[in-house]
């Protein structure tokens, strides 16, 4: 499958080699060859054009300000990434990151993969309390403008494969995570559904020959996460979103079971992410097409990819593995998927 998402796919950030702040130019363009050379598809910067996977698109829309997180934390972590909280109109102004892009583009021959946050991480940790709009329908609104806009920017630089990383999903699955929602003033069983609807929006009217997918995962920060619990609850509403595909995460028995599978509408895509991010241990072969058999209970297998569970630095920090490591993980997606589906 040479369309996106591709049959060995990843969600795109890589551990960044000890001189990528310095010789960024010189860090991506070999990153880029080596996932060309592992004979992956879709190409991305390794997300070296950004220290945090979310803040540096956010902060960078207008009305957007970084506050110290409050909570609920990262486990196993002193240090914890800061909040994007909502203090002014939401407006995207000015191209962000679109020249990170270009930059992608020029550098391969392969389909550019380019990833930002989704709308819901506007909302999601600081929730209700941290958006000063008196109005939630005129922000909504504001935020599905605002991705609209730097859709389309995207789209005029020539990117025809983006991804909207949103941990907002998943983390819905989790009690505590539920629990820290009402305290910011949200009520957690319609955030799903509200979250679905300004995604719907967003990618309404997407540019032709543009793939759009949805990356969601429990959290990824140097090897920890914050949620647990599988996408049952959150299924309906997330598979709602509108976007031509899901990257799930179902490495562990934290992210629960493929039963929520059943829910994905006719064509839409979905990428299994079985190989840890989190863990240096290999995934062996025989394990990984077990466990794509399993969600073919669900799912047809050609609508099926497979992938990583996370990014591999989804912060300029990275996770606890070795580049060695990381590229073994991918290499080995890259052998499965031609092994299932030659």
């Amino acid at each position: 499958m040479h369309s996106p998402p591709f049959r060995a796919d990843h969600v795109g950030s890589l551990l960044r080699p000890p001189y990528w702040r310095t010789e960024r130019e010189r860090a991506i363009r070999e990153v880029a060859a080596k996932q060309e050379a592992i004979g992956l598809h879709g190409i991305t910067d390794g997300e070296y054009s950004r220290e945090w996977w979310h803040l540096d698109f956010l902060s960078q829309l207008d009305g957007v300000t970084l506050r110290e997180n409050p909570g609920p934390k990262f486990a196993g972590t002193q240090e914890q990434p800061p909040v994007p909280t909502v203090t002014g109109k939401l407006r995207y102004s000015r191209p962000i990151m679109v020249d990170a892009f270009r930059f992608l583009k020029s550098i391969t021959s392969r389909t550019p993969k380019f990833t930002i946050p989704s709308p819901s991480m506007l909302h999601l940790r600081a929730g209700r309390a941290g958006i000063a709009y008196d109005d939630m329908e005129e922000f909504w609104a504001d935020a599905a403008a605002a991705y609209r806009s730097a859709i389309k920017a995207f789209a005029d630089a020539g990117c025809t494969y983006l991804q909207l990383d949103d941990v907002a999903f998943a983390y819905l699955c989790d009690p505590k995570i539920r629990d820290a929602c009402r305290k910011n003033g949200d009520d957690p069983m319609t955030l799903p559904g509200r979250y679905a609807r300004t995604i719907r929006e967003v990618v309404r009217g997407k540019p032709a020959g543009m793939t759009i997918a949805m990356h969601t995962c429990r959290g990824n920060f140097k090897s920890a996460w914050v949620a647990e619990g599988g996408y049952e609850p959150v299924a309906e509403a997330m598979f709602s979103s509108g976007v031509d595909a899901f990257f799930m995460e179902f490495d562990t028995e934290r992210a629960g079971g493929f039963e929520p599978l059943r829910f994905v509408p006719r064509g839409k895509k979905v990428v299994l992410g079985l190989v840890s991010s989190k863990l240096p241990q290999l995934e062996t072969t025989d394990h990984l097409k077990r466990r794509i058999d399993q969600a073919t209970k669900y799912i047809p297998l050609e609508n099926l990819c497979l992938s990583p569970q996370c990014g591999f630095s989804s912060t300029h920090h990275g996770n606890k593995l070795t580049m060695d490591e990381q590229w073994a993980k991918l290499a080995r997606v890259v052998q499965v998927s031609q092994e299932v589906w030659q």
